[in-house]
């Protein structure tokens, strides 16, 4: 790929982005823009925004590369991302937006009436966001090496500062728009070049047929306890993910934020169709990516190794574009999201906290990546849906549907699955990708439901804890709002 193509797509995109973050301070002036859009956001902008932040560099890249790597084992991450909105449908989208809070900590603290459990919800909170956050840099880092040749540290640095540049100037008014943008970027990115390739092939008589080894990477297969673990890990950490969560805040009502969810699952499900076939078309005409350890690199070689010439090059430039869109919404999703819990916590909550804020959740994880190795893109998110599926989540599907939760509870609860899950995921790192036993791989198998235990456990032991206003949190969160009357 010519160099000048993907810087191209790459300034193109972002300067795009900025254009759009700057149309959206036009009508940020309020700390309810700030945070939650004024909750004004109607259901199909909305789940486009949600797609465009949810569809991080895992999906874009990773996806078609572990189908690479690993065939129809690696079609269970396109499920469960895709199944874990349907969870979210059932059991959070409408009770936590009939909360009222900006924030999971507002929640927690709301439902469980204490500020310490606000503060630790804060701790975890940051701590999943930057961990997500670090796996979209090493993406920019992998495809600005791939397609313009200029250092890593370019492409993790760039995002960083288009990122700080859209939030800082108009919060979550301004993220949506961009957002929005970005997934239909994104799908038009990748579905665009998988369908040139395929007509490209299909006149194509004579195919090349290359064998791909059944195990390019010298790793045991995976086993069903693996299977199982990480669909626990994504159906239970999408209902965690403190940017995914925030959304819901800006929907009007409880109603719309149902449409919203069931909008997303149509979203994403076509959305996945298209890594899904690159990686399928992969293992077929380029399985010496899997051998030269460049799987990720997939989607941005396939269209100019397929199609080649100028078509090729335009194809390129396009996935080289939406990549950086997927860095960009997604990290924007979570910058926000961490804004506004770091700003209520340590900068009183207002539109100038918020941006300060904003600032020291963007260039923190901007260290971790540049101190730090990139793994396979799409495992190393699944490790962040484990730790959030083991943390958030318990407290957020209790806090919602059982009256008896604590906050001595949920406070245990949280610290369990971080030292659990987090420990898992320090030794195995240490121990190298492929060393370490699956249980500590894949943990969520066995910290989720630890994690729902000790939670439970601790607030029957402590349950003269239960919030006196616990009957009216929980009828807020279940009672449907009436609807607004309209002028006529």
């Amino acid at each position: 790929m010519n160099p000048a193509v993907g810087l191209v797509a790459f300034l193109a995109v972002s300067i795009t982005t900025a254009v759009i973050g700057f149309y959206g301070l036009r009508i940020s002036r309020t700390t309810g823009d700030f945070y939650v859009a004024s909750r004004t956001v109607p259901p199909w902008w909305n789940a486009s925004a949600i797609g465009g932040e949810y569809l991080s560099a895992a999906s874009f890249l990773g996806v078609a590369g572990l189908i690479l790597l690993s065939g129809t084992d690696a079609l269970w991450f396109p499920v469960g991302y895709t199944a874990g909105y349907l969870m979210l449908l059932l059991f959070v989208a409408a009770p936590l937006r009939r909360s009222g809070a900006y924030t999971i900590p507002d929640f927690t603290e709301a439902r469980l009436d204490s500020r310490m459990v606000r503060r630790v919800t804060s701790l975890v909170v940051v701590a999943v966001g930057w961990l997500y956050i670090v796996p979209q840099l090493h993406g920019a880092a992998l495809t600005i090496r791939i397609t313009t040749g200029l250092p890593s540290w370019v492409g993790s640095t760039a995002v960083v500062l288009v990122v700080c540049v859209t939030v800082v100037a108009g919060g979550m008014r301004s993220i949506t728009f961009v957002q929005a943008f970005q997934y239909w970027l994104k799908l038009t990115a990748l579905a665009v070049p998988v369908i040139f390739v395929l007509l490209v092939l299909a006149g194509n008589d004579t195919p090349h047929q290359a064998q791909l080894p059944v195990n390019p990477t010298g790793q045991p297969a995976t086993s069903a306890y693996q299977n199982i673990s990480l669909m626990v890990a994504l159906l239970f950490g999408t209902l965690g993910l403190p940017h995914v969560l925030v959304r819901f805040y800006t929907n009007p009502d409880g109603q719309s934020a149902r449409r919203t969810t069931l909008i997303v699952l149509g979203l994403l499900s076509v959305f996945y169709l298209f890594p899904t076939l690159s990686g399928a078309v992969g293992r077929i005409f380029a399985p010496e990516l899997a051998q030269s350890g460049q799987a990720d690199a997939l989607v941005l070689l396939l269209p100019g190794k397929l199609v080649g010439g100028t078509a090729g090059e335009l194809l390129s430039a396009l996935v080289v574009a939406g990549a950086f869109a997927a860095f960009l919404s997604t990290t924007s999703g979570l910058v926000v999201s961490l804004s506004g819990v770091i700003s209520q916590d340590l900068f009183g909550g207002s539109v100038r906290g918020f941006r300060l804020a904003a600032l020291l959740a963007a260039v923190v994880p901007l260290g971790f990546a540049f101190t730090t190795d990139t793994l396979a893109l799409a495992g190393s998110v699944g490790l962040v849906f484990a730790f959030t599926a083991s943390t958030i989540c318990p407290v957020l599907l209790l806090g919602i549907w059982w009256r008896g939760l604590t906050d001595a509870g949920a406070i245990a609860g949280m610290v369990t699955g971080a030292l659990l899950c987090g420990g898992a995921m320090v030794i195995g790192t240490v121990m190298g990708q492929g060393n370490a036993p699956a249980w500590l791989a894949q943990p969520a198998a066995w910290t989720v439901p630890a994690a729902f235990a000790v939670t439970v456990a601790v607030s029957v032991w402590t349950k003269n804890r239960v919030p006196a206003s616990v009957n009216r949190v929980m009828s807020r969160l279940h009672v449907p709002e009436r609807p607004v009357a309209t002028e006529r």
